[in-house]
């Protein structure tokens, strides 16, 4: 109650600047896709949150966005940033070789996982890897590097304290999930996390169970009652309120140096563009830094339409469903949103 009164001053206080006309813009824009986003929220399977920030008039649209919501791979963002900061700080060096070990290995996107142990990466290309490909294996690799409690300390610092829960590795979260089935699935291997992973997920809790050797019936829930359990606690989570700051300081360059800065927008996909989720809604002409993430009936999709010019012209968009089908059904939801944010924060004044 304390942060939504002092949100409604500050937006006073910002609305008081503003010239009558721009004021009224403001909240029309605001009042446009709001009426939308309820549209389509109340059509969906699931629940959305929205957060959309002009950085040009600073009005804000929110529809769930103090909530707290999974990250999945959208968590590989604050882990750049503080690998970043550390390479600012003289600490870690782009061409700073690091060795997979096989306790980085977990399943999910791209191909370092299946790459032989002993093999070395510079930083610079497992941040390529981790952001452009989305690779977990990567993103293990870089948390093991700068550390969980630096990780946590960058990420609280970019966010804010109360807005984002405790961020852990890829491998923290299968077997954070899996323990909801059974307490001895802390007991599988690096690679029966990865076999398990094959199996679809409506047999996953049963791949668990064989890989355990366990009788049938030994398990305590299926797997979608271990990762609602999971989502439950709050790790690796954030409010979009929080998301959306971290992206704003980060293209304001709050967070790191210029160099550091304009490589993780090339990581982030900066100049190229897709037609993936809210890519294919938001407008092809203007350029984007965007990360997705993806698990277990939960999607997000964050990112900054005009980040350069030190987010001058910039519209911080942070995006995220649950409890619905997190691809299909998402990325049509998305992709209706970012028609949305289009045809209303977008207009020019």
């Amino acid at each position: 109650m304390r942060r939504a009164a002092l949100s409604v001053r500050l937006l006073c206080l910002l609305l008081a600047t503003l010239s009558p006309l721009e004021a009224a813009r403001a909240d029309d824009w605001r009042d446009r896709l709001g009426a939308e986003i309820e549209r389509l929220d109340q059509g969906s399977p699931g629940r959305l949150g929205v957060y959309v920030k002009r950085l040009r008039d600073g009005s804000v649209f929110d529809h769930g966005a103090d909530r707290s919501w999974y990250l999945g791979s959208t968590a590989k963002v604050p882990i750049a940033v503080a690998v970043l900061q550390q390479v600012d700080a003289g600490r870690l060096q782009l061409d700073t070789e690091v060795v997979l070990r096989e306790t980085d290995k977990v399943d999910g996107s791209g191909p370092l996982v299946w790459n032989k142990v002993g093999q070395s990466y510079p930083i610079d290309t497992l941040l390529a890897r981790m952001l452009g490909d989305s690779d977990n294996t990567a993103a293990n690799m870089l948390v093991r590097v700068v550390g969980v409690e630096a990780l946590n300390r960058s990420a609280q610092d970019a966010f804010g304290r109360d807005e984002i829960g405790e961020l852990t590795d890829f491998t923290a979260v299968r077997r954070a999930v899996y323990a909801r089935l059974h307490p001895d699935a802390g007991e599988l291997s690096h690679r029966q996390l990865v076999e398990v992973a094959a199996a679809p997920m409506p047999q996953r809790a049963e791949a668990v169970r064989r890989a355990l050797a366990l009788p049938a019936g030994a398990l305590r829930s299926d797997i979608d009652e271990a990762y609602a359990g999971y989502y439950a606690e709050g790790r690796n989570s954030a409010t979009l309120v929080g998301y959306g700051a971290m992206l704003e300081r980060l293209v304001r360059g709050e967070l790191l140096s210029p160099a550091s800065t304009e490589r993780l927008f090339q990581a982030m996909k900066f100049g190229t563009r897709g037609s993936y989720r809210l890519e294919a809604g938001l407008p092809r002409s203007l350029r984007l830094i965007h990360k997705t993430g993806t698990q277990h009936q939960r999607a997000c999709h964050m990112g900054v339409l005009q980040p350069q010019d030190g987010g001058r012209d910039a519209t911080v968009v942070a995006v995220c469903a649950a409890e619905l089908d997190e691809q299909r059904a998402a990325g049509r939801l998305f992709e209706a949103v970012g028609r949305a944010i289009a045809a209303t924060a977008l207009v020019p004044r």
